[in-house]
């Protein structure tokens, strides 16, 4: 794998039914990187991404990540062939460093040819190393200067800076303070490309602006029409305001922005005493649904407490904002379930299919440029 030099605006598109200018500012070095015409991802969330989802994405000329962490081998397994009857453009999946299948399904999805692989978390330095062997690319999402520091130093061939206003898992520092500091910590080296608040051409735009190498969304590739999502739950995000998500810890000990519901509320007055046996049954539904045999789970909730220095009441609840997720956007019941966003569902009121909504988006970035640029 041959990283390419730092030059997000001077690339060649070598994909693609036409060829695009030599210094056309939409085509970056992440472009050439992965075989994609935009510098836009749709990011790899569970229970969401499926391969409609990914497929549609792929098709438009964005990278597209299947989300396999919430299936079974079998159902990623399918999945992946399906993106492949749908398209033959790039995509990539989203793995978990802990699962323990990973060194697996690394191997059958490369051999299918699938370009790359993404992580929510840090990846183990065996699975990148496993990953490049295979001849594919590793992205892991980071949200510190420091974990893209270490992530460089282990050797990815990409970061996703995502700031506190992303949706599931996140942290404190806004991404218009986060990126620039991940640009200028590791972008010499990999693309960078910017997650949290995203959603139209203009902000393609101002991550570009920052030095990143294209930007990641979840929320917005959410609220189209090849999302599986039920309409009545893209529903209650369409009507979200931008001061109607939280981010709270009560799901799973970890900070993650949600919908602020009734249910949240209830679960952070409740305490880790009245929780932990619902998580419990939750953490053994987990199991089922993803045919992780009771040994693999305890031995990953093990790993997990070592790795990230959990609690053991945090290790307890590890399973259980997965099901809770499932529980409103699979089975479509919020009043039992939750829902995870970014801050940006409070500025999305539409549903765009993919390729609609990938073709506006480049349409306002490049009048954006043509603004700044008259000349």
């Amino acid at each position: 794998i041959v990283r390419p030099n730092r030059s997000p605006t001077l690339c060649t598109m070598s994909t693609g039914s036409s060829a695009l200018p030599h210094s056309d500012v939409l085509h970056t070095r992440f472009c050439d990187l992965v075989g994609c015409r935009l510098p836009i991802v749709q990011t790899g969330m569970g229970w969401v991404s499926g391969a409609n989802l990914t497929a549609a994405t792929a098709a438009a000329g964005g990278l597209g990540i299947l989300a396999s962490i919430t299936m079974t081998g079998e159902q990623f397994r399918d999945a992946v062939r399906r993106v492949q009857a749908e398209t033959d453009r790039p995509f990539g999946v989203n793995l978990r460093a802990g699962q323990p299948d990973l060194a697996e399904r690394i191997g059958w999805a490369a051999e299918q040819g699938v370009r790359v692989f993404s992580f929510a978390g840090a990846p183990t330095k065996d699975a990148i190393a496993r990953i490049h062997d295979a001849g594919a690319l590793v992205v892991p999402t980071v949200g510190a200067r420091r974990h893209a520091e270490k992530m460089l130093e282990w050797g990815v061939d990409a970061v996703i800076a995502q700031g506190g206003e992303g949706g599931g898992h996140t942290g404190e520092v806004p991404t218009s303070l986060l990126l620039p500091q991940v640009v200028d910590a590791v972008g010499e080296q990999i693309p960078v490309l910017g997650a949290g608040g995203f959603h139209s051409g203009r902000g393609l735009v101002a991550a570009l602006a920052y030095g990143a190498d294209g930007v990641a969304m979840g929320t917005r590739f959410l609220l189209t029409a090849e999302s599986r999502v039920p309409e009545s739950i893209k529903g209650h995000y369409t009507d979200a305001s931008v001061f109607d998500t939280v981010v709270t810890t009560a799901l799973d000990g970890a900070p993650q922005r949600v919908i602020r519901t009734d249910l949240i509320d209830e679960l952070e007055k409740a305490s880790i005493v009245t929780r932990l046996p619902k998580a419990a049954l939750r953490a053994f539904e987990f199991r089922k649904q993803t045919g992780t045999s009771l040994k693999d789970l305890v031995r990953e909730g093990l790993a997990m407490r070592k790795s990230q220095d959990l609690t053991w009441p945090q290790l307890a609840m590890a399973a259980n904002a997965p099901m809770l997720i499932k529980t409103a956007l699979v089975d479509g019941d919020p009043s039992v379930g939750v829902l995870p966003t970014g801050q940006v569902a409070g500025v999305i009121d539409d549903l765009p299919t993919v390729a609609e909504l990938l073709d506006r988006i480049e349409a306002e970035a490049r009048q954006t440029l043509a603004r700044l640029s008259p000349a």
